[in-house]
Parts: C-alpha cells; sequence; structure tokens
C-alpha cells in the first residue's frame, strides 16, 4: 500500500513540475480556431481539462461557444483523442446518419460495467438490439399507458400531497430533490417491477439503503470518465482502494436490492401471469440468467428514477424565482379544470395531460438548460468526417453537449441562457416540439428513449398537482445551484424547499 502511494506521489509530482514549467515558464500556444482547446507539446489538452475539470460542463461549453462550428477536438495523453460537440448536424450524423460508425464502445462499457452490466444503456449491437426490442414492446401498449396513469395517481394523492401537506403545517424544510428522486423510485419499480418499496411513504428502509447506495455508484462511476490517466484507476481498482472501494461496497448493495426483487418473481413464478417489463425479460421460456435480469432492473431505475427527478428538481428552482410563469401555468390548470367540470383534488386523465401546452413548454424549457444527461459519448468505429468538416480517426470518443447546445446562440438565438417557456408555443398556443438534433434531451435516433411520453405524463402531473395546491419557496433562489455531474445533472446538496398551502 505505501509503494503503491509513492509511486502515485512521484507520478503527480513529475506532471506537476512538467505542467508548472509549460504554463508559466513557456508562451501557452495560442488557441487554434479548429480545436477550441489549448494543445500543448507532449501533453496536448490535459492541463486544461486538470485546471477545470470540477466545472468540465461550463468550460467545455464556453470553449464550443468560441470554436466556429460549436466543435472542438482534444488531444490527451494515452491516446485519448476525440472531438466534443454542440453542432446539430453533427449529432444527427452520429445519432442517425452514420449510426452504425457511432457504438458506446469498449472503454465505455468497461468504465460502467460494474455498476450497469450488459443493461441496455451499456450495451451495444444485438445485445442492446434485443433489449431495445423487448422494451419497445412494453412502452408501446395502451395498458402500460393507463398502468402509469394509476400508479402517478396513486402515489401523488396518498403520498406526495400528504407530504406535503404536512410540510406546510408544520413549517418543516424539505429536500425537493430528494422527495421526486423517491417519487419516481416507487413508480419506477411498479411499473418496471411491479414491487411497491413505499419509499416515498416512508417505511421503505431496505429502499432507502438502496438509493443511497445507488447514487453514490453512479456518482463515482462517472468519476472514471475524469481520470487524468487511466493507470490509476486500473491501480485503485487492482487494489481495491479509495473510490474503487467505495463503489464496490456501493454495487453491492445495489446488486442485493435487485436480486431480491428477482428472487422473488422466479419463486412464486409470478412473472406468468404479470406484464410489467420484467416479466417481458424473464419470458415463458426463462432464458435470460440471473445477472442479465439484474442488469435490466438497474437500467430501468437510471432511467425512470434519475431523470425525472432531476429535470422536476431543475424545474422547480427556476420556477420559484419566476411567478410569471407560475401565473400563467395556474391559469392553464384553472381553465382545464373549469372546461372538464373538476375542481382541484380531482384527478387529471390523459386528456387533460395533453391540453398542458404552457406547462409541457416550462418543463422543456427547464431541461434545455438544464438537461437530465448533459453530455453522451461515443466511439468512432472507422474514420470518419462529419458535416461541419471535422476529421475523425478510428478509436476516438465522440460526445455530443447537450448542456452546451441549450446554451448557444446558434440554436436558440440570442436570448439563448434565458429561460422563456414561450419558445415552444406556437401561435395557436400549443406546445411545438424541436428536432431531436437540436433538443437532444431524450436522445435522438435509434436510440431515442422509450419512455419519452412516459416521462411526460409523470412530470406533468406531479407538477401540476404540486403548483395548483403549494407554494414551493426554494432556499437562496437567486442562487444557480452547484450541479453534481453524476450520471444525471443532479443538485449538488439537494434542493431545501419550504412549502406553504396555495390560497385558492
Amino acid at each position: 500500500m505505501d509503494l503503491l502511494f509513492s509511486l502515485q506521489s512521484f507520478l503527480f509530482l513529475v506532471f506537476l513540475s512538467v505542467y508548472v514549467y509549460l504554463h508559466f515558464y513557456t508562451t501557452p500556444p495560442k488557441k487554434s480556431i479548429h480545436t477550441g482547446f489549448k494543445i500543448y507539446p507532449i501533453l496536448g489538452s490535459l492541463p486544461g481539462f486538470l485546471k477545470n475539470r470540477h466545472r468540465f460542463l461550463d468550460w467545455t461549453t464556453e470553449i464550443l461557444r468560441n470554436c466556429p462550428t460549436n466543435t472542438a477536438v482534444f488531444f490527451r495523453p494515452g491516446k485519448i483523442n476525440g472531438i466534443i460537440t454542440a453542432n446539430p448536424s453533427n449529432v444527427e450524423h452520429m445519432l442517425k446518419t452514420n449510426f452504425e460508425n457511432y457504438p458506446k464502445g469498449e472503454l465505455f462499457i468497461y468504465l460502467l460495467r460494474d455498476f450497469l452490466g450488459g443493461g441496455i444503456f451499456n450495451a451495444d449491437g444485438e445485445l442492446w438490439k434485443v433489449q431495445r426490442k423487448t422494451a419497445s414492446y412494453a412502452f408501446n401498449t395502451k395498458s402500460l399507458r393507463n398502468f402509469v396513469m394509476d400508479n402517478v395517481s396513486f402515489e401523488i394523492h396518498t403520498r406526495l400531497v400528504p407530504l406535503l401537506a404536512r410540510a406546510a403545517e408544520t413549517g418543516c424544510r424539505l429536500d425537493l430533490q430528494d422527495v421526486l428522486e423517491r417519487f419516481a423510485f416507487d413508480n419506477i419499480c411498479k411499473m418496471a417491477f411491479n414491487v411497491d418499496p413505499g419509499c416515498l411513504g416512508g417505511d421503505g428502509k431496505s429502499a432507502a439503503e438502496f438509493m443511497r447506495a445507488f447514487d453514490d455508484a453512479a456518482t463515482l462511476c462517472s468519476g472514471r470518465f475524469l481520470y487524468a490517466f487511466r493507470f490509476i484507476l486500473i491501480l485503485k481498482k487492482f487494489f481495491n482502494i479509495g473510490s474503487e472501494r467505495r463503489l464496490k461496497d456501493s454495487i453491492a448493495t445495489v446488486h442485493n436490492f435487485a436480486d431480491d426483487i428477482i428472487r422473488s418473481r422466479m419463486e412464486n413464478n409470478s412473472y406468468e401471469q404479470q406484464d410489467d417489463l420484467l416479466s417481458r425479460f424473464i419470458g415463458n421460456d426463462n432464458i435470460n440468467s440471473p445477472e442479465f435480469l439484474r442488469d435490466i432492473i438497474i437500467s430501468m431505475i437510471l432511467a425512470g428514477r434519475d431523470t425525472t427527478s432531476s429535470a422536476l428538481s431543475w424545474f422547480f428552482w427556476i420556477l420559484s424565482s419566476r411567478p410569471n410563469v407560475q401565473f400563467n401555468i395556474l391559469n392553464e390548470l384553472e381553465a382545464i379544470r373549469s372546461r372538464n367540470g373538476q375542481s382541484i383534488g380531482d384527478t387529471y386523465g390523459f386528456d387533460e395531460l395533453r391540453d398542458m401546452h404552457y406547462l409541457q413548454a416550462a418543463i422543456m424549457e427547464a431541461m434545455r438548460l438544464y438537461p437530465p444527461v448533459p453530455v453522451d459519448t461515443k466511439e468512432c468505429l472507422n474514420d470518419d468526417v462529419m458535416p461541419d468538416g471535422t476529421v475523425l480517426r478510428k478509436g476516438w470518443f465522440v460526445t455530443y453537449h447537450a448542456y452546451a447546445m441549450g446554451r448557444m446562440e446558434t440554436i436558440w438565438g440570442k436570448d439563448c441562457q434565458e429561460y422563456v417557456p414561450e419558445r415552444w408555443l406556437g401561435e395557436d398556443g400549443t406546445c411545438q416540439p424541436d428536432s431531436a438534433f437540436r433538443y437532444p434531451v431524450f436522445h435522438a435516433g435509434p436510440r431515442m428513449c422509450l419512455g419519452k411520453d412516459l416521462a411526460f405524463i409523470q412530470m406533468k402531473s406531479i407538477a401540476a398537482s404540486v403548483i395548483e395546491r403549494f407554494e414551493v419557496d426554494v432556499e437562496d433562489k437567486g442562487t444557480c445551484p452547484v450541479h453534481l455531474l453524476s450520471m444525471t445533472l443532479r443538485i449538488k446538496g439537494g434542493l431545501p424547499v419550504s412549502v406553504r398551502k396555495r390560497c385558492i
């Protein structure tokens, strides 16, 4: 252990000496209009990466904004080369036009394999196609939509609203991000596995332990992408020390939770009578291994819990300082209630949710600025040329930057950094979706998110039910929260709020 520490310290000092010399005692190279990043001899763009990796999203957004085609090329020691792009034409090329040339890639899969295994978000080729085909059958059924509507309604009226009402009566503060994550966790477990962990209700102790471990595992796995040198990760993993030891413990807790679900389902053969996602993957022939089913469960939880809770957390933070947007949402909800002869407390049906155009625009605008998945990386299989002329070599990384794209004047105009829900509304007041390649919040092309429509059902149901009943006051609403770059864009330290019943 002492030898490993000494080796790491020696290598760090060598690197630091080289960096200081190049940074302070030589003339730094001018920023290239072709790459955007400062490229140093031997070290490439590594010094800039080390200096800014704690603010990776904002740093790379600044870089891309100053590039002629919003695409930057990077080079780092260890043959880590690639591009980062916020150009819609390039995004369409990699996600659709030349889709087969841009898989997840071996390194991406390796870094996430311990956590996600061979689940749909960490799979390529036939393994991905099989999972995609099975899942698409379930998402395209009317029965699943109705199932989601019923579950969301149950969770709102029996758990979420009573929880917020108690907070309003007692004056206690809540971490709204935590509340939304627990809501989404209960909902995805019921939808995907027909299991109610009761996490939002406060009676699911094992579920709460799982959620803590899941958050830790997702954050630590994401941190693997930010290592300056890959051999440091390999050594930490081999000796089971530091963050890799914490990651291993967290993954063990996550796996135990998922294994319990599978074991319960298999022992009583209940999958034969169920139509949830897990039952579809088990199938009557029961050919999929427990390990594969575990990967399915973890991927579904990641998709169903972390993305919607991230989007709504940022949405409620934005909303807290914009009474005009709240006013417009309330007017829309009141008009829908009046038109259908409903009162507050009645359940919104699918048709009512579909008519919430301004609310959907407000949520979409929040996700434009704070996309749940801010960056996504592929690998280039064969040499290629992007539509903007950027040359790619085999084995290079190709990252599209959804967070930066939401802040590009070339895409959204001069008000690109302002929150303007009206940009999504047509002249008739209906919400008009944009190209998925300009707005890749739900991915695009063959890997487009299957749960997009169901996500909007959940998000609009929650937002409408909360806004019409409560005033949510965010602590320090004028200061943008620090984001935590995990597998999704979470708010670091949560979102502390106080709640008051709205005067009707």
